[in-house]
């Protein structure tokens, strides 16, 4: 069975038939080619699918895409500005190697953002316990809460 949605993604307004099953981190990389948002483990456990839906981060692999019917999406590719420069916490992942392999870098940064948008960004503590919800096979996570620290700053500093 299939239905048709209406959703603005990355600031653009679509219209797509999707299945009723598919999941929403699959409309994303299969219908939308916004490859950016992993799939890990499709349990919710990982983080690396963590969208932003109407402004709160959320794992895209736990939701149908009929779920975002009505919606605001944005995905890593729309986090950067329109002319290709870094959003400050993109900018801070790459300044303090936040990253190795990188496949959990998508999630890791849109959780970063919503934790500093929604709650701000404190101690080490704080921002250790907001990204548990991520899991980053590579990394003792200090560049990672170092980088959610640095862009925290950057973007309280007007960006």
């Amino acid at each position: 069975m299939s239905q048709r949605i209406t959703l603005k993604v990355n600031g653009k307004t679509l219209t797509r038939t999707v299945e009723t099953d598919q999941l929403l981190v699959q409309f994303l990389r299969e219908d939308l080619a916004l490859t950016g948002t992993h799939v890990g483990c499709d349990t919710g456990q990982c983080g690396a699918c963590t969208i932003h839906l109407n402004g709160r981060a959320v794992k895209s692999c736990t939701l149908l895409a009929v779920q975002a019917n009505g919606a605001e999406l944005r995905t890593i590719e729309g986090l950067a500005a329109a002319d290709g420069s870094l959003h400050p916490m993109q900018a801070a992942f790459k300044e303090c190697h936040g990253l190795q392999c990188g496949f959990c870098t998508p999630g890791m940064v849109m959780s970063a953002v919503d934790l500093v948008q929604h709650h701000g960004c404190h101690s080490e503590t704080q921002v250790r316990e907001a990204l548990e919800g991520n899991i980053c096979r590579c990394t003792g996570y200090q560049n990672i809460v170092r980088a959610v620290q640095t862009g925290a700053a950057a973007m309280k500093g007007g960006q």
